[in-house]
């Protein structure tokens, strides 16, 4: 799968189980590490898990490769790691704690 068709699967799967503000990011020309950076809240850590794994399955099924899931656990920040796509899912309140967006819009 190329990066721009990965980047829409991702942000479909992650709109069907309804996130919230869903931002992306072309961070390409600064990061050695991946393209697209896809940032989105959920309303709970139940929501915000069912996101994550959500996408890991539909993943699976499409024969994408998960290179790793962290924060499954504690579900308030659940990065999905698919390569050319990182995924991050987070509760509200930490996703305005930690304010990725700030930290990426001055280079998308």
């Amino acid at each position: 799968m190329q990066s721009e068709q990965l980047k829409q699967f991702v942000f479909d799967k992650v709109d069907d189980l309804k996130a919230k503000d869903i931002q992306v990011f072309d961070v390409s020309a600064h990061s050695n590490i991946t393209d697209t950076m896809i940032i989105c809240s959920g309303t709970s850590k139940t929501h915000v898990r069912a996101i994550a794994e959500n996408l890991v399955v539909e993943a699976k099924n499409a024969d994408i490769t998960i290179i790793g899931v962290e924060g499954r656990d504690g579900s308030e920040w659940v990065l999905v790691d698919l390569g050319e796509v990182i995924l991050h899912v987070m509760q509200e309140q930490t996703r305005e704690f930690y304010q990725l967006e700030k930290l990426w819009q001055d280079f998308a």
